[in-house]
């Protein structure tokens, strides 16, 4: 067996959490197995499993053409720094109780180095219109290289100060702002912050009018895009109050930052009318209209008829404006069917003539 690919040594901060990956080769495929030492002196390796540490280690592997093994251990602690060991072998003896193995593990080893996590003691203020998004580190700071501003995985604006402490300004509003921003403070490890801008719910309509068929299902909606996220919504309709699930004809689903209200069977009569979304956290509550309107199921039908009836008023003007119109005059033709007719009937009658006189 060899390796192809062994653990690197990492540092990681307490509360974060580490990956460490081993690939080895051979034929028959190798069998790995990952052991821990600590750093007390008395301490010796111990070997690794899966949920280990109150389930806090998770080893995963495949054995496919090659053997790859993956250990994370997540909510790392001081007592987590060590040495990790990566073992690997394909001697058929190599599990037995009694037989020494012919051909030893490989092994393969990382250093982990967890490090107490600083305190980070973050501030927002409000000066002349401007937000002003601060961090500062304890002084049991590791060494700095740069800092980062990022908003939403956006990089807001970045440096390679050194400096324990850090701000960001933004222009405007704390409302207009609300979110989760983090100073990141570069080096090994990278260390980050936490500066929330928290507002009551700046709640807005999803369309502040709807449109609905009479007998069809009517969808409100609502959402809250500013931070912390709703935790109670509610919907009001302009006099009759609060609408809830049990009535059976209102349906309303929230979730976080959005809340649907559906109206079953909707009525002209009943359901017309201005609705009101609520939503509350923490810091205050937020609320929006959204006017509904309900339709004949015949209201469709009314352009259709209207463009029928045009098109019946055109045919009949159109009908009228033709009987009423003169005809046109019938033009002299020599070589025409009329002229003949007329010359035969006087013909005829100059031949009556003729006989009375010879008589």
């Amino acid at each position: 067996a060899g390796f192809i690919k062994s653990p690197l040594s990492q540092k990681r901060l307490t509360q974060d959490s580490v990956e460490l990956y081993c690939e080895a080769i051979g034929n028959p495929i190798p069998e790995i197995q990952w052991w821990f030492e600590g750093n007390d002196p008395n301490e010796t390796y111990a070997q690794l499993w899966d949920g280990a540490r109150q389930d806090r280690v998770k080893i995963n592997a495949t054995y496919n053409l090659h053997s790859t093994s993956t250990i994370s251990i997540a909510n790392l602690t001081g007592d987590d720094s060590g040495m990790y060991e990566c073992r690997a072998s394909n001697d058929p003896d190599r599990n037995h109780l009694s037989k020494s193995p012919k051909v030893k593990w490989i092994r393969s080893q990382a250093n982990v180095f967890v490090i107490e996590r600083p305190e980070i003691a973050t501030q927002v203020t409000e000066s002349s219109g401007k937000l002003i998004l601060s961090c500062n580190m304890s002084a049991s700071q590791p060494t700095i290289t740069g800092h980062k501003w990022i908003h939403k995985e956006k990089i807001l604006e970045q440096d390679e100060g050194t400096e324990a402490f850090t701000s960001y300004t933004i222009d405007g509003k704390r409302e207009e702002h609300s979110g989760v921003y983090e100073c990141v403070y570069e080096g090994n490890p990278q260390i980050k912050g936490q500066v929330n801008i928290s507002v009551a719910p700046q709640v807005t309509a999803y369309k502040k009018s709807e449109h609905g068929n009479e007998g069809d299902t009517g969808v409100l909606t609502c959402k809250n895009p500013s931070f912390p996220a709703v935790t109670t919504w509610s919907w009001y309709k302009s006099g009759h109050g609060l609408l809830e699930n049990a009535s059976g004809r209102y349906i309303i689903k929230s979730s976080g930052n959005k809340t649907e209200l559906r109206i079953l069977k909707l009525d002209i009569e009943q359901d017309t009318g201005d609705y009101f979304c609520n939503g509350t956290n923490s810091y205050g509550t937020g609320d929006a209209t959204v006017n509904l309107r309900v339709r004949s199921r015949l209201a469709a039908l009314w352009p259709f008829l209207g463009i029928v009836a045009e098109v019946l008023v055109l045919v009949t003007i159109i009908f009228i404006y033709e009987k009423r119109r003169k005809p046109d005059e019938v033009p002299d033709d020599d070589d025409g069917g009329s002229a003949p007719l007329k010359s035969n009937a006087t013909n005829h009658k100059d031949k009556n003539v003729r006989q009375r006189n010879a008589n």
